[in-house]
This record gives C-alpha cells, sequence and structure tokens, in this order.
C-alpha cells in the first residue's frame, strides 16, 4: 500500500483527542515516500486498519485488554527523511540518538538499548548479477536495515535498493504461529533472512576466488591483477558488515527483553553468523594468499621475458660487431680485398649465433 494514500489518513487521525497517541500533524502527504507497508497484528493474525494511527489504537486497547498483551504494529520505510520519520518516533517513544542513526544510515552493526526497546543495525549485502557488472564495478552491493523493536511495535527502515522486506512479512503472515512470536519473533525473521544472505554471498565470493585462484596458475593466463585486488576489497566490505555483529548477537539471546521461548532462534542464527564469520575470514586469507601469488607469477614471467629478450641480444650481437667492424671503411683490413672473405665474415656469424642459441636453449633462456 503506497504511501501517498496511508498519510492523509494519519493527519487527520493524529488531530484526535486520543491519549494514546500524540497530537502533532504529520508532514504533508505530498511530501512522503518513504512509506512501504504496515500492519497491526493481534493474536498471530493481520488485522484490518484504516492507517498507521488506528493500527497503532487498535494494537494498544487490545494489550491493555489482554493479560498476555502480543499485539504489535510493523511500519516498514524506505530511506524516509527526518520529519518523516517524526511522528512514528514520538509515538513509539524511539530515542532521538537511534533516530538520527536510522535517518543518517552508513551506520556501523550493533545492537543497543533505550529503555524498553532495541535498536538494531544490519548491513545488508547482494552479490552483483555478473552479466550487469563490468570489470571496474562493484561485485558486492552493501545496504542497512534498522529495526526498532519494543513492547508492541517494530519499526524497520531500510536503505538500498537491494534485500527487501517484503517476503519475510509475507512469510511471516502465512504461518500465525511466527506472527504470535511478538516483535522479537519479527526480529529474528529479518536477523535470519539477512544472515542467509552473508552465506550466499559468502559462497558466491568463493567461487570467485577459487574461479581467480584457478587462473593465476593457469598455464595461460591474463593474470589480472585488478580483478584480484577488486575481490580483496569486496571481501574486506563483507567483513566489515559481518564481523560487527557477531559479539552483540551472541548476547543478544542473554537480554532480558528476548523471550525465553525466543532465545535458541536468536542462537541459532548466532550460529549461522559465526560460520559466515569464519568463512569470510578464510576466504580473506585466501585472497591476500592470490594476490601475493599472482605478484610472484607477474614478476617470474617478467624475469623469463627478460631472458629471452637478453638472448636474443646476445645473439644478435655478434653479427652486430662484426658487421661494424667491417664497415670501419679502412683500407688496410685483413680479408677485406680476398676472394673468400665475404662468404667467411658471414660464416663465422652463423656459426657464432647458432653456438650461442644452443647454449641459451641448453640453460632455459629460450
Amino acid at each position: 500500500m503506497r504511501s501517498s494514500m496511508l498519510f492523509p489518513r494519519i493527519t487527520r487521525a493524529v488531530v484526535r483527542t486520543d491519549a494514546s497517541l500524540p497530537e502533532k500533524k504529520f508532514p504533508r502527504a505530498s511530501s512522503i515516500s518513504s512509506l512501504i507497508e504496515f500492519g497491526a497484528y493481534v493474536a498471530g493474525k493481520k488485522v484490518a486498519a484504516g492507517d498507521i494511527a488506528d493500527a497503532v489504537r487498535l494494537v494498544r486497547e487490545h494489550n491493555h485488554d489482554s493479560p498476555q498483551p502480543t499485539a504489535y504494529v510493523w511500519v516498514g520505510l524506505y530511506e524516509p527523511d527526518a520529519p518523516e520519520v517524526e511522528w512514528l518516533a514520538e509515538t513509539f517513544g524511539l530515542h532521538p540518538l537511534a533516530v538520527e542513526d536510522a535517518i543518517k544510515a552508513h551506520q556501523r552493526p550493533k545492537v543497543e538499548r533505550y529503555g524498553d526497546s532495541l535498536f538494531v543495525v544490519l548491513k545488508t549485502v547482494a552479490f552483483v548479477d555478473p552479466e550487469a557488472k563490468s570489470a571496474s564495478s562493484e561485485i558486492i552491493a552493501t545496504g542497512e536495515i534498522m529495526v526498532f523493536v519494543g513492547p508492541d511495535f517494530v519499526v524497520t527502515v531500510r536503505h538500498g535498493a537491494h534485500s527487501p522486506l517484503a517476503d519475510v512479512r509475507e512469510k511471516l503472515e502465512d504461518k500465525p504461529k511466527l506472527l504470535n512470536r511478538g516483535p522479537t519473533g519479527v526480529l529474528h525473521a529479518i536477523a535470519d533472512y539477512v544472515v542467509d544472505k552473508y552465506l550466499y554471498v559468502a559462497d558466491q565470493m568463493q567461487a570467485e576466488l577459487e574461479d581467480v585462484e584457478a587462473a593465476v596458475f593457469a598455464e595461460v593466463s591474463s593474470r589480472d591483477i585488478n580483478r584480484i585486488y577488486q575481490l580483496k576489497r569486496e571481501m574486506l566490505e563483507l567483513k566489515r558488515a559481518v564481523a560487527p555483529l557477531l559479539a552483540p548477537f551472541n548476547a543478544l539471546p542473554q537480554r532480558r527483553m528476548i523471550p525465553s521461548e525466543m532465545r535458541e532462534y536468536f542462537r541459532d542464527v548466532g550460529d549461522h553468523l559465526s560460520r559466515v564469520c569464519e568463512q569470510v575470514q578464510s576466504s580473506n586469507e585466501l585472497s591476500d594468499s592470490i594476490l601475493q601469488a599472482a605478484l610472484a607469477r607477474t614478476n617470474a614471467l617478467a624475469n623469463e621475458d627478460m631472458r629471452k629478450i637478453s638472448s636474443w641480444v646476445a645473439i644478435l650481437a655478434v653479427p652486430t660487431m662484426i658487421a661494424g667492424i667491417y664497415g670501419m671503411n679502412f683500407d688496410h683490413m685483413p680479408e677485406t680485398h680476398e676472394v673468400w672473405g665475404y662468404p667467411a665474415v658471414l660464416s663465422v656469424m652463423i656459426i657464432a649465433c647458432t653456438l650461442l642459441h644452443r647454449a641459451f636453449r641448453r640453460n632455459g633462456w629460450l
């Protein structure tokens, strides 16, 4: 559902005298473009709501009357501007520092707690289609997903065109048992989706490195140092996306905000993340080795070419020297007036060049 259809309703709804919602007008609908989708989820089912304000009211009324609050709101934004987040920040009590990070993006992966809510920053990665990229383009596209998790809400802010969360939302909505896990269940589904992307990209990069490694040690190879260095740089980018999350996610199951029944699921995500980190580390070391091997092979080939050039220069130096001597045009020189002088000099040149060529071939220079 597009934001241009939703936010006019929000503007009218927030001016109601409802104690649960702030009486603050949202920016004009014509300036809103970041809302992707929203939903109110009660007892594992999506409940129809006219707008976000109605969804929040329905959820809070249900949780107020229910002995076990299980209802929550999930709002998804894509690259929002500051005014577009202010209303949600006041509605859900989001911390200003976390909101600022979500707007500016380019944040380090992390898990932070602000009061009774969590703020999680996940780096997203995507392997660029080989047919769509050029020799100088990036191999791994990166983005970010910021997740605000509270007692009755989940707010996701996505940066980057890849890794949309529509599939995650559809998967959860098709399984009421997953939806009934609450906001932490949504966080687990998003984290699991992102980590699975890490595994896929890490496997693709491993395959790329193996292809480059085979090319480096092939008999006939271009040994493209630029390509190898590009892979090395992309491996570092993948490492920066994955490594900082390992410690926070291993500690996440111990947080009081995570229900006991959800802790084993987060531990499973942490195990997958550990596997990715190990694979990325090994691939990074392999890229170092490939780069060093490629440089060594390049130097060895350059030395081999220099030996060949030097050998031919030495061979050609003999006839050049003899021709230079007999080209000085002196009257009194040996064999200059003899009939057999010319063929004798040519024979000396041929014999000397043949002997030098055989010697260089025997020593492996030619």
